[in-house]
C-alpha cells in the first residue's frame, strides 16, 4: 500500500454530554475527503481512542469508512495493550474495508517492554493480521521510545510496511530510512502513481474483483509487501496479474499497465515507508527520507500541511521552507502542547467540527482560545 503524502489523524467529535457525535464525524470525514490529503487515520491518539469503549471504536471506524471518499487510504488505529485484542480490532477494521492497521507500541508495562517483547508482539500481530501493519511510535504519550535498531529489525517482516515515527527526532527518522534502504517492495498504484485501495476498485464497479479471472483482489497485493510475502504468494497462486514479474523490485516502478476492474494500475517500488508525526519538523523530515506524515496539526489545517509536502515533492526546497516556517509556531503550540482541546478549537475556527474533548481533558480557557485564534489567523483552509 502506498503511504506517500499527508494523513490527518482525525478527532472523534463528542456532544457536550460526552457521547460520540456521529453526524459530525461523518461531516468532518466528507470535508477532509475533498482536500488534497492522501488518506485519513481513524482512532489515532488525536482521536482519543484510548478513551473510547470497544463498541465505540467499532462504530467510529464504520462511520468514518462510510463517509470517506474511495480514493483516500484509510488507516485504522487498532493497537491496544495485548496482541490478542489488537488482532481482534484489526480483524474488524479489515472486515470494514480499511487498508492499513496503525499499531502503537504497548507501554503500560514499559519496564518489561524489552526488544524481545516488542519483537514478539509485532511479529505475532503481523503474522496473523489481515491488514498490513504500520508501527506507531509515540513517546510523548506512551513514555516509551522504540529504538531505531528495533524498527529496522521489524522492517524485515513482509507485513510490516512502515512506521509512524512521532518522537520528533529527525535524525532517528533518517537512521531508520538508512537502515531499511535494502528492503525492496512494490505497491499497486494508479497510472498517475496514486494509491490503489480495495474501495477504489469497488467504486470502479469491480467490487474488488478481477473480472477476467473472477478472483478477489487480496488486500496484501495492494499493500507493498515483499515478493516473498505470504499474501503475494497467495496472489500468485490465484493467478492475479498484480503478482507478475513486471513489478520487479530492482526498478523504482513498472511501466506495465494492468487493468483491475475498471482501474488501470501499475507497480511502484516503495520499500519500508517512514511517516513522521511532528508538523513543525515536516520539511526536514522529508529531506531525511520520510515519504509522508500523519500530523495532528492537519486536523485543523490539512491544506497548509499538504502545501509543504507538495513543494518538497516538486523539488522547490525554498517554497517548502517558507511553507514550513508559516506553520511551525502554530503546529508546535496547538498540536504539540495544547493537544486535543487546542486542535479541536482550531478545527472549529477552520470550518470543521471540533467540539469538546472527553474528561479528564478540559476545554481551553478563554485566554488559550484567543492564543489559538491568533496562531491560526493566517493558517486558514
Amino acid at each position: 500500500m502506498l503511504l506517500h503524502g499527508i494523513f490527518p489523524p482525525i478527532t472523534t467529535p463528542f456532544y457536550p454530554d460526552g457521547n460520540v457525535y456521529f453526524k459530525k464525524l461523518e461531516s468532518n470525514v466528507e470535508r477532509y475527503s475533498r482536500t488534497p490529503i492522501a488518506g485519513i487515520v481513524v482512532l489515532g491518539s488525536t482521536g482519543e481512542s484510548i478513551m473510547l469503549s470497544d463498541q465505540e471504536r467499532r462504530d467510529v471506524l464504520k462511520t468514518a469508512r462510510d463517509a470517506a471518499a474511495p480514493n483516500k487510504v484509510l488507516i485504522a488505529g487498532t493497537g491496544v495493550e495485548s496482541a490478542l485484542e489488537t488482532l481482534r480490532l484489526t480483524e474488524h477494521a479489515a472486515e470494514l474495508g480499511y487498508d492499513v492497521a496503525l499499531i502503537r507500541t504497548p507501554h503500560f508495562y514499559r519496564r518489561q517492554m524489552h526488544p524481545a517483547n516488542l519483537l514478539a508482539f509485532y511479529r505475532s500481530v503481523a503474522d496473523r493480521s489481515a491488514l498490513p501493519v504500520l508501527i506507531y511510535n509515540v513517546p510523548p504519550f506512551t513514555a516509551y521510545d522504540m529504538p531505531a535498531e528495533l524498527v529496522i529489525e521489524l522492517a524485515e517482516h513482509p507485513n510490516v510496511i512502515g512506521i509512524k515515527e512521532s518522537s520528533g527526532d529527525v535524525e532517528k527518522a533518517r537512521k531508520v530510512v538508512d537502515g531499511t534502504r535494502h528492503i525492496r517492495r512494490s505497491a499497486t498504484v494508479t497510472e498517475t502513481f496514486e494509491a490503489v485501495t480495495p474501495r477504489i476498485l469497488t467504486a470502479s464497479g469491480s467490487r474488488g474483483a478481477n473480472r477476467e479471472s473472477g478472483s478477489l483482489v487480496p488486500v496484501g497485493a495492494l499493500a507493498g509487501n515483499a515478493e516473498n510475502s505470504p499474501r503475494l504468494a497467495e496472489a500468485r497462486d490465484m493467478g492475479h496479474p498484480d503478482s507478475s514479474s513486471s513489478s520487479s523490485s530492482s526498478h523504482p516502478s513498472s511501466s506495465a499497465v494492468t487493468v483491475i476492474g475498471n482501474v488501470k494500475t501499475r507497480q511502484k517500488e516503495v520499500g519500508f515507508q517512514v511517516l513522521v508525526g511532528a508538523a513543525q519538523k515536516l520539511h526536514p523530515s522529508l529531506e531525511a527520507g520520510a515519504v509522508g506524515a500523519i500530523l495532528a496539526f492537519a486536523c485543523p489545517a490539512p491544506t497548509a500541511c499538504y502545501e509543504i509536502y507538495a513543494a518538497w515533492k516538486e523539488g522547490d526546497a525554498e517554497l517548502a521552507r517558507l511553507k514550513q516556517e508559516r506553520i511551525a509556531k502554530a503546529a508546535q503550540r496547538v498540536g504539540g502542547e495544547l493537544g486535543v482541546p487546542g486542535l479541536k478549537h482550531g478545527m472549529d475556527l477552520n470550518g470543521y467540527y471540533g467540539g469538546p474533548a472527553r474528561l479528564p481533558l478540559l476545554p481551553l480557557t478563554g485566554e488559550l482560545k484567543a492564543e489559538v485564534e491568533h496562531l491560526l489567523s493566517d493558517v486558514r483552509n
